[in-house]
């Protein structure tokens, strides 16, 4: 095998070691804003020829407690999870993030209408047609 190949191997592997860094402290850093603590969950998402679906990874999030909103172009979802301790309680480990949390996802090229959603087993998933 070339050196110069073997240092592409290198730099693909270091590039996907940096995703998969930027991704963990995307899902378990809190960050704060003016709005006060703030998480993002991470979201799949699936084109197909006739529309598109995205699945948001909301564990312990309220059906009612989760807002949707849409352009066509750009979805933002939006709610908070709340702490699953109460007054005089312990907290012992606290690694899953709470709070309110606010995530817009650009949607691919073209134009999409949000058909259905539906909070299953800790994910949000939402369908959406493709328009023209």
């Amino acid at each position: 095998m070339s050196w110069e190949r073997r240092t592409g191997l290198l730099d693909d592997a270091l590039a996907m070691l940096r995703e998969a860094e930027r991704m963990h402290q995307q899902f378990f850093t809190l960050m704060l804003d003016r709005r006060g603590p703030r998480w993002e969950p991470p979201v799949d998402m699936v084109e197909t020829a006739r529309g598109l679906t995205l699945s948001v990874a909301l564990p312990g999030v309220a059906p009612d407690a989760v807002d949707v909103r849409t352009d066509g172009v750009t979805i933002t979802v939006v709610a908070v999870r709340s702490l699953p301790a109460g007054p005089g309680e312990t907290i012992h480990r606290l690694e899953i993030p709470y709070g309110r949390f606010e995530r817009r996802i650009s949607l691919p090229n073209g134009r999409f209408e949000l058909v259905s959603r539906d909070l299953i087993d800790g994910c949000l998933f939402l369908k959406f047609r493709r328009l023209g």
